[in-house]
């Protein structure tokens, strides 16, 4: 974003306004407050001179993502663009490709079906090695380590109407859809159109959902209306999500296998990864430390007790000594 001085009374509105327009042009500037101060990553790394403008997508798990990014590489001495929550899938990669930003967490398996068009490879390792090939290649993209965690799709029911129903899978699902019993399938708007989305999964099932019983609703929205069961039986979740257990949800087992595996991974532009190499070495660790166990709590404090991804990101890497809070 860089400085803006205001120099004497007659120009003070024109700065004002550029002022104005060029927070409005950052996206989603969401940081605020000291930089992260050094702890075990900057005893590796120094990026001292270094600039980086960091984006995310518009959902919990990422906001926290692209706060544990810009935390990061804070805590390295480089200088940060806080671009987080850009937007969705799309506008996202399409951000990154064009170089508004520089780099962003993305998943193995949105790359591999959504952008390089591939069918899904159900091994969590030989699926980002061939995203990590083929988006070098053909995009300039480079994939720094991914973590263990698997944030992929699925659908939930609360857990008392999956016992009373006996639903245990996603084949029980599409049984109950076909025999034409109550109750309504709710997905997010970008589910219900992607390519690892709704259209392919009835496909797999061999199932359709008819319009009267499909409903559309905000990401955030499905897991309590799921819980409350009035507008939603079956609901679309990530299996990341820290609502999930809170809210006495149920995932159905995915038993032909349909969803992706979606391993979080730094995707970075190739010209600024070249500046200095040195930063893989400022996410391996972190992504190491990304299990299943460790996303779902950080989403479960963002999504479920409502603290800021600012302060979600900061505690756990302070409680793990990546970094020292500098508030």
């Amino acid at each position: 974003m860089g400085s803006i001085s205001l120099f004497g009374r007659r120009r003070s509105m024109a700065a004002l306004v550029t002022l104005a327009a060029l927070v409005a042009g950052c996206g989603g500037l969401s940081s605020s407050g000291p930089s992260a101060h050094s702890g075990s990553l900057a005893q590796q790394v120094n990026l001292q001179g270094q600039s980086y403008s960091v984006g995310g997508k518009d959902f919990d798990e990422q906001l926290v993502l692209c706060e544990v990014a810009v935390a990061a590489l804070e805590s390295v001495n480089a200088k940060v663009t806080d671009r987080c929550n850009v937007g969705g899938t799309d506008a996202t990669r399409q951000a990154l490709l064009s170089g508004d930003i520089g780099m962003y967490w993305e998943y193995t398996g949105t790359a591999w079906v959504s952008f390089l068009k591939q069918k899904p490879i159900h091994d969590s390792k030989a699926q980002y090695d061939a995203v990590k090939q083929q988006d070098l290649a053909e995009n300039k993209i480079v994939w720094l380590q991914p973590t263990p965690f698997n944030n992929t799709y699925a659908f939930a029911v609360k857990k008392e109407r999956a016992q009373q129903l006996g639903l245990r899978t996603l084949s029980d699902m599409a049984a109950y859809i076909r025999s034409g019993k109550p109750g309504n399938l709710c997905v997010e708007t970008e589910y219900q159109n992607r390519d690892d989305g709704l259209v392919g999964l009835q496909r797999t099932y061999n199932f359709q959902v008819p319009p009267d019983r499909l409903r559309v609703l905000q990401t955030g929205a499905i897991y309590q209306t799921t819980a409350d069961q009035q507008e939603c039986l079956f609901g679309e979740v990530f299996t990341t999500d820290g609502r999930i257990p809170q809210l006495g949800l149920t995932v159905l087992a995915d038993d032909k296998l349909y969803h992706p595996l979606y391993n979080a991974a730094i995707s970075i532009r190739k010209d600024v990864y070249d500046r200095d190499p040195n930063i893989a070495k400022v996410f391996a660790p972190i992504s190491a430390a990304l299990t299943d166990d460790v996303m779902s709590e950080l989403n479960r404090q963002k999504s479920a007790q409502g603290k800021s991804q600012r302060d979600v990101a900061r505690d756990w890497l302070a409680q793990k000594g990546f970094i020292t809070r500098g508030s």
